[in-house]
């Protein structure tokens, strides 16, 4: 049901083909916002047989990579079981947080999915760099865009106008998260059908 980004899920694709093996190594999703990248964490840890821990690195110190850490060595230990660590916006981890994850992504016992919205070659160290491969994520073309909207007003039961579809798509700009929560505001406000001056204010 993934929409979007063929070039890295298309079938046959390598990184399509991890997935649905379970089969995969650290990995850095990297692309602007609304591209899909915690859409695709969020596929990997209902495929994964791994146990899956998740932190935003926003939210998340030093302590909470050390529960992480703790948490995928017991598994380890207890269930011969790897663990699947997704870190949000790893960009925001400085470099000290980013080296307590080293050891583990090292020796295999846990793979990192990491999201960022920054190019890995600035934001991240080159210590965790070198052992991650690098996945780009690219703005959603008007087609996906538009079978995102398709898809949204059915589940809502809207309909829209051709021209205020014209004119989310613009605006949603290859960002689908833009795109659904400017439907969100503008089906609120109007309901049944939306015209373009509900998609222009909303």
């Amino acid at each position: 049901e993934f929409v979007g980004q063929s070039h890295i899920l298309a079938p046959g694709r390598l990184l399509r083909r991890s997935i649905q093996a379970d089969q995969l190594s650290s990995l850095i999703f990297y692309g602007p916002p609304g591209t899909g990248k915690t859409t695709l964490a969020r596929i990997i840890a209902n495929t994964t047989q791994a146990e899956f821990l998740s932190i935003n690195a926003v939210l998340s110190g030093v302590g909470d990579i050390r529960n992480c850490i703790e948490n995928a060595r017991k598994v380890r230990t207890e269930h011969q079981r790897r663990s699947v660590l997704f870190v949000d916006e790893v960009h925001r981890f400085n470099k000290v947080q980013q080296d307590f994850l080293l050891p583990l992504v090292e020796s295999g016992q846990l793979i990192l999915v990491a999201a960022t919205t920054e190019h890995p070659g600035f934001a991240l160290s080159p210590a965790l760099r070198s052992r991650c491969a690098l996945v780009e994520l690219q703005a959603l073309e008007e087609s996906d865009l538009e079978q995102l909207m398709h898809r949204a007003l059915e589940v809502e039961s809207w309909s829209i106008t051709e021209e205020a579809k014209q004119q989310a798509l613009r605006l949603g700009a290859g960002d689908a998260r833009r795109l659904l929560n400017l439907l969100e505001r503008a089906g609120h406000l109007r309901g049944g059908t939306i015209d373009v001056q509900e998609v222009t204010t909303a």
